[in-house]
């Protein structure tokens, strides 16, 4: 038996890993310190698993110009669906599936080949042992031209049959695979032109909390001057100046770099300079029935579809190895013309029937079987693990999602808190109430409420996505989403009034005391 061809195809990253690292970005903001310390978005290798690299780079297409490029939404999904190198590397990977099929399929047809042959010929009699008194020692030279034509097939041979449809699995599952490699170019163009657009809020954040510090600086030196305020507070708010300019200048750096790296996935040259149409502005998203949003995945996701593929290749595989016990009917022939010379030319065939009986193959074709059996269990567990992974994945990505709508509302919420105790801290420091500390404290405070609010938008947004990701209808979701369309399948969408289920536990009830014994 043929061993068993395994086609590996490139593995889509872990929406579970994906949502881990993502996601933890709305809990950083809880990090931050009293001191001015920007909270770290994710990086763009954070976006999507680490492992599946091709999918944080591309092809790059074209040359660098000194114009501005507009790059709205969907010009970056499209730039990234055409160049992106793990779509490209999906790609190769069903056309070598494609022709494995076409492999096996030539096990089934006639093999036919044709020769032309001309001979030259003279014996040596005497090397033969014919040694006779005036008899000649050799004789020839002679000709011998022949034309043949021969073939042979096996029309009956219900292993190679098993096989080709073995191979058709195959090939579905390829491009299954492709389809869920779609999806992950999605997911990753999409969350590196959020992250590039939170990147740019930040930066928009820092160079106004820079602005407030020079007038807090101004200030401080004016009261100095006119001696209402001792030196230590310009000390002061000249420090506060300089952690602003450093941060100014850390934000700058990290969003050049973000957008080298969506560059990078879309196939963009790395120097070409591009401004963002789209903002993603917030936008609700309506209550979750995580049945439908279950069901759909099931029916939809490319991923679970080529799994299913690969247990049916398994099982034919399986089919294909216990064949090889039946017998094989098969026919061989040939047909063709002989002679002396061209012009005695004689025709002349065979044509035969063979009918192969496996008597005793010493145990080949029960290893055969009990290996195809092992990888047969070996996807039908792997399908039900997915399985069970895309239900967690859509109850994370539903978690999530609220989790950080309910965020967005807090962070909102605290940040008006935050401007409304600064501009009071900056009228009792210009009344000479207070000191400057209670400025800069308070300027410390805005820029955590502001990072907590932009990190809480990201989180939200990215939710959006990975969600779109998880029940499987992502290419079409996101292009709504990024144009600011949060629609949702009708599926997924719970009826109106239905209460979603709690997100946490409820309490371990505590354990009855002891009774003492009386």
């Amino acid at each position: 038996m043929e061993r068993i061809r395994r086609i590996s195809f490139p593995a889509a990253p872990s929406v579970v890993a994906t949502l881990t690292i993502l996601l933890s970005a709305a809990k950083l903001p809880a990090q931050v310190t009293d001191q001015n310390v920007l909270t770290p978005l994710p990086s763009a290798q954070s976006v999507i698993n680490r492992n599946t690299d091709p999918y944080a780079g591309s092809i790059p297409q074209g040359t660098a110009t000194d114009q501005v490029l507009d790059l709205t939404a969907l010009d970056a999904l499209d730039r990234g669906l055409k160049y992106n190198l793990g779509l490209y590397l999906s790609n190769q990977t069903t056309a070598e599936a494609r022709a494995a099929r076409l492999q096996a399929l030539s096990n089934l047809l006639p093999n036919i080949n044709g020769a032309f042959g001309e001979e030259l010929q003279r014996i040596n009699l005497k090397a033969l042992g014919i040694k006779f008194s005036g008899f000649p020692s050799s004789v020839g030279p002679f000709g011998l031209t022949t034309l043949q034509a021969s073939g042979t097939w096996q029309p009956l041979n219900l292993t190679s049959i098993d096989r080709y449809r073995a191979s058709g699995r195959d090939v579905k599952a390829a491009e299954f695979n492709y389809h869920d490699a779609r999806d992950t170019v999605v997911l990753a163009v999409g969350a590196n032109y959020l992250l590039v657009i939170a990147q740019e809020s930040r930066l928009e954040a820092v160079q106004a909390e820079l602005k407030s510090a020079q007038a807090l600086y101004q200030l401080a030196e004016d009261q100095e001057t006119a001696g209402l305020a001792p030196h230590v507070d310009t000390l002061r708010a000249r420090v506060q100046l300089q952690i602003q300019e450093e941060a100014v200048i850390t934000t700058e750096n990290d969003l050049e770099k973000q957008r080298i790296s969506l560059a990078r996935v879309i196939g963009l040259p790395i120097t070409q300079k591009f401004r963002l149409v789209n903002r993603a502005p917030y936008a609700d998203v309506p209550e979750i029935n995580l049945s439908g949003a279950f069901q759909l995945a099931l029916d939809t996701r490319s991923d679970y579809k080529a799994a299913q593929a690969q247990v049916s290749a398994a099982e034919l595989r399986r089919s294909a190895a216990w064949k090889q016990y039946l017998p094989a009917a098969g026919v061989s022939a040939d047909y063709g013309v002989l002679g002396y010379t061209p012009s005695q030319l004689a025709p002349n065939y065979t044509l035969t029937a063979t009918l192969n009986i496996p008597i005793f193959q010493g145990g080949r074709v029960q290893a055969d079987v009990k290996e195809a059996e092992a990888v047969l269990q070996e996807r039908q567990a792997e399908t039900s693990n997915l399985k069970a992974r895309i239900e967690q994945e859509v109850e994370d990505s539903v978690l999530d999602l609220r989790a950080a709508a309910r965020q967005v509302e807090v962070a909102k919420t605290g940040l008006d808190f935050a401007r409304q105790a600064l501009d009071q801290s900056q009228d009792r420091f210009a009344a000479g109430v207070t000191n400057n500390v209670e400025v800069i404290q308070a300027q410390q405070q805005l820029a955590s409420a502001n990072d907590r609010y932009i990190a809480s938008l990201f989180a939200h947004n990215i939710a959006k996505v990975l969600l779109a990701r998880s029940i499987g209808n992502a290419e079409q979701m996101v292009r709504q989403y990024l144009a600011g369309n949060p629609a949702l399948p009708p599926s997924v969408v719970a009826p109106p009034g239905q209460t979603p289920p709690p997100t946490t536990n409820p309490p371990p009830t505590p354990p009855n005391p002891p009774q003492r014994n009386r």
